[in-house]
């Protein structure tokens, strides 16, 4: 056989090949273990040479607006979704999602941590594989608060992270005392703000689905975080979110962070400037009963309209199953592997326990998260962070919007809670919830 039949036959290889290779589109978010997936998928073109994989990468809040969209409008540009714990069990109900029921035989779907697992679950079906999950927590520089003369609890109360944020806060020298979420968008600002307002006593709703954010709980949490960050606050606070607080805090210009647990990693990683001086406490409370911290889980479901489903359940079981848990550990050690998915990874005396400084701080914060009862007062909503109903979507990205302009001093907190009532009121009357 000559060079030339060689070649010949080696094109129509690759052509046949190409013929046959199938193309899935992922949309996900812009968060570090996204990013850190992307990088990692060599593995699975190895383990599925017939499956190409496309990228759409957006940030959190273009994201939702659009997978939404895209699901809503049965639009069918992608083949598997980056999607929360608030829309799975609403869209797994209007069958907008494919049920996930050939994971493999290795999959292990019992080793699934069984909050997060019946956070994805409708009618005893799963209809989304969790990628990582998460509550939240206070990150702090131990230097900073030996500094200032202080000590953090494990167990913080929202007054004394208040007084060490402001001790802390050295704004000549870059330092805030304490970075939160501004930016808003009901899964960015308003994750933070309704999980500390649990906290303080304050709900969305009242046992009848009246709007609450006229009463005195809303006023002492938006009054207590805008004042907080007025005094100890970066700087355009109001326009930041997960990703721009991770890199003031990797970069040394916050003394404390309350955010969510899955950024243990990164604060304490190489790309971390502080990363040994990092420690961490529970979400701080007010003595009520309930701490700030929330639940969540990032997933990737398949939507009912893909005609790639068999492709698309491969992905989702590779970027979700033990075996890729192992694949990230080996290349960037135990502590980086996506948190908060698995029992196993979070076994006593195992090697995630032993790398991960927070590892047990995160399942205490995880496991302290109750959606059937978020708040101090009864309610008649699920979800710790959010309100699980269709239109908490667009109510609480509304809400988010109003908060972060009070943060930005645009209008009043007296301001901002008015409108949002009567927005919530609007809302609810249009969605039929209260007369």
């Amino acid at each position: 056989m000559n060079l030339r039949t060689l070649i010949l036959g080696a094109s129509a290889s690759l052509l046949a090949f190409a013929a046959h290779a199938e193309s899935i589109t992922i949309a996900t978010v812009n968060n570090g273990d996204m990013i850190r997936m992307q990088k990692l998928t060599d593995d699975f073109a190895a383990k599925n040479p017939g499956i190409e994989l496309n990228w759409v990468t957006l940030e959190e809040n273009v994201l939702r607006e659009r997978v939404t969209t895209d699901i809503a409008t049965k639009g069918g540009q992608y083949d598997v979704l980056t999607i929360g714990t608030y829309e799975v069990p609403i869209w797994g109900k209007q069958n907008w999602l494919l049920p996930l029921d050939n994971l493999g035989a290795d999959y292990d779907v019992d080793d699934l941590i069984p909050s997060i697992r019946g956070g994805l679950t409708v009618d005893g079906k799963l209809y989304a594989a969790p990628f990582y999950g998460e509550s939240s927590f206070t990150m702090y520089r131990k230097d900073l608060i030996e500094k200032a003369g202080l000590t953090m609890a494990e167990a913080p109360t929202w007054d004394a992270v208040a007084d060490a944020a402001r001790k802390m806060t050295d704004r000549a020298n870059g330092i805030n005392g304490i970075c939160l979420r501004g930016k808003a968008g009901w899964g960015e600002n308003m994750a933070l703000l309704t999980a500390m307002s649990n906290s303080f006593g304050a709900r969305w709703f009242d046992e009848n689905w009246k709007p609450q954010f006229d009463q005195p709980e809303w006023k002492d949490t938006l009054q207590f975080y805008v004042d907080l960050m007025k005094d100890a606050g970066p700087q355009g606070a109001s326009s930041n979110g997960f990703n721009e607080n991770l890199a003031l805090f990797q970069q040394g210009k916050c003394g404390m962070w309350i955010d969510a647990t899955s950024a243990g990693s990164f604060v304490t990683g190489k790309d971390s400037t502080v990363a040994d001086k990092v420690a961490f406490a529970l979400a701080p409370d007010k003595g009520l009963g309930k701490r700030g911290n929330w639940l969540w889980a990032w997933t990737l479901a398949i939507p009912a309209g893909t005609k790639k489903a068999e492709a698309a359940e491969k992905f989702v079981s590779w970027a979700t199953n033990k075996a890729y848990l192992d694949l990230v550990a080996s290349k960037e050690g135990w502590a980086n592997v996506p948190p908060g998915t698995r029992s196993s990874l979070y076994a006593a005396g195992g090697e995630y326990e032993k790398a991960a400084p927070f590892a047990k701080m995160t399942m205490e914060s995880m496991n302290a998260a109750d959606p059937t009862k978020p708040t101090v007062k009864p309610v008649p909503y699920t979800g710790v962070q959010f309100v699980a109903i269709p239109e908490f979507q667009g109510l609480g990205t509304t809400v988010g919007q109003l908060f972060s302009a009070a943060l930005a001093g645009q209008m009043t907190v007296d301001e901002a809670l008015k409108q949002a009532q009567d927005a919530a009121t609007a809302t609810m009357t249009e969605g039929g919830y209260i007369q």
